[in-house]
């Protein structure tokens, strides 16, 4: 999985992942990414630093520093962090929305998906929303064959 920071073309920062450079791409031009803020769908990849850890800092890795306000933090009570976490709120509203839209309108075919989709994608079925469960083995298997899949979203609180 790669963990692309993305902007629109209305200059909103989201980040999102996927499953390669080329599944990035692949979505991109069918019109598949678009901004949780504003709907666009002209996004593209904003420069983001890499987190490098090296062998002896493995499992132990420190986040990258938070920048210093100019002000004292009594003066600014709604800073970043509350519009990190409005940003957050509203990314999970919309996962679960999403979520939600998928199992509504779509056939869970449980652990038969990788068959399924095979079918499906080889004519010997007729195209339908399905979704199900697959191991890592048979998703990369389907991706290698050219068939697209993604992960259902899931939230921690689904966890629970």
């Amino acid at each position: 999985m790669i963990r692309y920071a993305l902007r629109c073309d209305r200059d909103h920062d989201f980040e999102s992942w996927f499953q390669s450079s080329s599944a990035y791409d692949s979505q991109v031009r069918r019109k598949l990414v678009t901004c949780p803020i504003c709907g666009s769908a002209k996004v593209d990849k904003a420069i983001m630093a890499p987190r490098v850890v090296g062998k002896k800092g493995r499992g132990r890795a420190t986040p990258p520093a938070e920048p210093v306000a100019a002000t004292a933090p009594e003066a600014a009570p709604s800073g970043p962090t509350s519009l990190l976490m409005a940003q957050e709120r509203e990314l999970r509203a919309k996962l679960k929305e999403l979520r939600d839209h998928i199992v509504k309108n779509a056939d869970n075919v449980g652990e038969r998906f990788a068959n399924e989709a095979r079918a499906m994608h080889y004519g010997d079925k007729e195209h339908r929303p399905i979704y199900g469960e697959a191991s890592p083995e048979e998703a990369k298997s389907l991706i290698e064959e050219g068939i697209e899949v993604s992960p259902l979203p899931t939230l921690p609180e689904d966890r629970n």
